[in-house]
C-alpha cells in the first residue's frame, strides 16, 4: 500500500513538473536509505542521470514562467511528463519489498527482474491527466491576467510538485489527502475554463448581433 501511495503521489507531481519528482527520487535514493530502488530503477540515482535532470529542470523552470513560451513548453512536455509519471510510479512501487511486509521467514520476495509495467502505465496515465489540466488552464490564466499570472501559477505548480513528491516519499499516507485535493483542484480548473469559454462565445455573439453586416458601426437597437 505504501509503495502504491508513493507511486501515486510521484506520478501526480510529474504531471505538473516532469523533473522535480525524478530528481528527488534519484537524489534521495543515492544519498539516503529512504528509497531502496528496485534493480530496474537504479539508473535514476546515477550521477550522470541526476546532472541531466537538474539541467532539464532549470530549463523548464525558466521556460514555464513566460506567457506563450509556457504553452510551447506544455506542448513539448506532453510526452515528457507522462513518461516521468510512469517512471516515478514504477520506481516508487519498487521501494517496498514483499519480504518487508510478510517477514523474511516467509520466503516471499519481490521480482528482481525488469520493471512491472502495470504501475508504469498507471503512472503515465495519471501524469497525463494532470498535465492536460495544467496545459488547458494556463492559456486561460494568461488571458485573464494579460500574462501576469504565468510566473505565479508556474511557481505554485512547482511548489505543489515538490511538496507532493516529498510527501509521497517521506509520508505516503498524506497522499490519501493530497491526491483528492489535486483532483478537486483539477476539476475546478476544467469547469472554470469551460465557463470562461462560454462567456467569451456569448460576448462575441452579442457583439456580432450589434454590428450590421458590412459596417463597423454598432446597430441601434432602441
Amino acid at each position: 500500500m505504501f509503495a502504491t501511495l508513493t507511486g501515486l503521489g510521484l506520478s501526480s507531481a510529474a504531471g505538473l513538473n516532469a523533473y522535480i519528482p525524478l530528481l528527488l527520487v534519484g537524489s534521495i535514493a543515492r544519498y539516503t536509505e529512504l528509497i531502496p530502488l528496485g534493480a530496474a530503477w537504479t539508473w535514476l540515482e546515477h550521477p550522470i542521470t541526476l546532472s541531466i535532470l537538474a539541467v532539464l529542470m532549470v530549463v523548464e523552470f525558466a521556460a514555464d514562467k513566460f506567457p506563450a513560451l509556457d504553452s510551447v513548453n506544455d506542448l513539448v512536455q506532453t510526452l515528457v511528463r507522462p513518461t516521468s509519471g510512469g517512471i516515478t510510479f514504477g520506481a516508487g512501487a519498487s521501494t517496498v519489498q514483499w519480504s518487508e511486509i510478510t517477514g523474511q521467514a516467509s520466503g516471499v520476495v519481490a521480482d528482481a527482474g525488469g520493471p512491472a509495467w502495470g504501475p508504469v502505465i498507471a503512472g503515465a496515465l495519471i501524469a497525463l491527466v494532470f498535465h492536460l489540466v495544467k496545459a488547458l488552464a494556463r492559456p486561460v490564466l494568461n488571458a485573464m491576467s494579460l500574462g501576469l499570472a504565468a510566473p505565479v501559477a508556474s511557481f505554485a505548480e512547482d511548489v505543489v510538485s515538490f511538496l507532493t513528491s516529498l510527501s509521497a516519499i517521506l509520508l505516503p499516507l498524506l497522499i490519501l489527502i493530497v491526491f483528492p485535493l489535486m483532483l478537486l483542484a483539477g476539476a475546478w480548473v476544467v469547469r472554470r475554463r469551460r465557463r470562461l469559454r462560454a462567456e467569451q462565445r456569448e460576448d462575441r455573439r452579442i457583439l456580432r448581433g450589434r454590428a450590421p453586416e458590412g459596417s463597423g458601426e454598432p446597430r441601434d437597437l432602441s
